[in-house]
């Protein structure tokens, strides 16, 4: 009885604790979705209120911050030297734990520059890429494990603008997607298949070595500059099949994690094969289904997961075609509790979406002074955006309702496009000239 009581009493007090703070390892969190547990996340703040630190960047970049137990990883540009950095700072103080040059440039247009790649960690080892093709992985504490640039191995990029998918750091494989137009662009040196066409392709490394696991070509029925995709490739487990999947080129599809196999794809929302409509949202998948955001204004899509071989005739569940609103060029949704939280860049509104009807819970219109092009973060009931001049708003997830705005970027910005994290019970906001840490002083990560 005695045992029973304690036990009893012992799980009481678990219910009472706070929840287990989350790392956010890479591009849209722990679980690939925008999305994460964590509670007790700041509501209100701006750059002199509710900042626990703060740091100086050497230069802009979209790449959104990585956090893993007291470490936070930042991809950045050195703006006067014109190179590429890796960076690690103490998550407790903001204190610049080590730099590493990685690479020397820094644009070739004038929308971005190199480092709008997210970094990717899962504890043991760190990744960085940068769209002239520098890839390098490192130890926690900042060692060299190997670098090579995808450019010099695989020809040059056949992208119209700068290449910006992230690296996928899963179960032990590095995941690059490399889903690029058929031919040279600008002039590139690109490498041609036996086809005579430049090949787009699905990566898998070792991540301590470099050395290719494999490589699939992934071909479609799309043209010109719609076979781009700065997409970012994401892993889900449905009824026990875990996927890696792939949007862009006019289509979704679903690999095998190991072998790189396709498994099944469905396309497409181009049938007239418009060959302007290059593709930057990730997929977002959850309960048995996965989104594909059509480019400019067209609708997004959701899929069936599950699925094999070509499923183009039944494997749709629903479109926005009758909800204009719900459109996305740029943003990646987020997935929580059964619904799509998609942020529509061309619409200037924030939606909420039934995953299994469409149907629209709401929709929140936002100021058209600045493009909304952050990737939205859900977590503790809250929604957090940011636009390209760093104006920051908090929505509640439940009604829409704004709750908070404040300006985190300066006076000029503009072009700000990191999401925003949410770990450890802080917020970490990268706008073009800092990075801060919100919230109450960080504690020491559990292990």
């Amino acid at each position: 009885m005695k045992r029973t009581s304690l036990s009893l009493t012992i799980l009481l007090l678990a219910g009472t604790l706070p929840a287990l703070a989350a790392n956010w390892g890479q591009w849209r969190g722990p679980n690939f979705d925008g999305t994460t547990g964590e509670t007790g996340l700041p509501s209100n703040f701006s750059p002199t209120e509710n900042v626990a630190w703060s740091v100086k960047m050497p230069g802009p970049a979209a790449a959104t911050p990585a956090v893993w137990n007291d470490k936070v990883f930042i991809s950045t540009t050195h703006e006067r030297a014109k190179t590429l950095h890796a960076q690690c700072y103490d998550r407790i103080t903001g204190k610049l734990l080590w730099d590493k040059k990685v690479g020397d440039g820094y644009d070739r247009d004038n929308r971005s520059n190199y480092a709008s790649n997210s970094p990717a960690t899962d504890g043991k080892r760190v990744i960085f890429f940068y769209g002239n093709g520098d890839l390098a992985s490192f130890t926690q504490d900042g060692k060299l494990q190997w670098q090579k640039n995808l450019q010099e191995e695989f020809g040059e990029f056949a992208f119209q603008w700068t290449f910006s998918a992230s690296p996928l750091l899963h179960k032990d494989i590095l995941y690059m997607q490399i889903l690029q137009r058929d031919e040279p662009v600008r002039g590139s040196k690109s490498k041609l298949g036996p086809d005579g066409k430049v090949p787009s392709f699905l990566l898998a490394l070792e991540p301590d070595s470099g050395k290719q696991i494999f490589r699939v070509d992934r071909a479609s029925k799309a043209a010109a500059e719609s076979l781009e995709a700065f997409s970012t490739p994401v892993p889900h487990t449905h009824n026990g099949r875990e996927e890696i999947l792939i949007v862009g080129g006019d289509c979704i599809s679903g690999h095998d994690p190991k072998t790189g196999k396709e498994f099944w794809r469905w396309g497409t929302w181009n049938p007239t094969r418009i060959g302007h409509w290059r593709l930057v949202p990730s997929p977002v998948a959850g309960d048995g289904m996965v989104m594909a955001c059509a480019p400019k204004r067209a609708p997004v899509y959701v899929v069936q997961l599950g699925g094999k071989g070509d499923i183009s005739s039944n494997g749709l569940l629903w479109d926005t075609s009758e909800a204009p609103d719900v459109s996305s060029d740029v943003p990646t949704p987020a997935f929580h509790d059964g619904d799509f939280f998609v942020l529509s860049d061309v619409r200037n509104a924030m939606n909420r979406v039934d995953g299994k009807t469409g149907k629209v819970e709401w929709t929140t219109e936002l100021p058209r002074f600045r493009k909304w092009r952050s990737s939205p973060t859900v977590a503790d009931g809250k929604i957090y955006l940011m636009n390209h001049g760093g104006e920051v708003k908090v929505l509640s997830e439940k009604t829409g309702e704004i709750l908070h705005t404040a300006q985190m970027g300066e006076q000029g910005d503009d072009g700000i496009r990191a999401s925003i994290v949410a770990s450890h019970g802080n917020l970490f906001i990268r706008t073009n000239s800092k990075l801060f840490c919100i919230g109450s002083k960080p504690t020491v990560a559990a292990r």
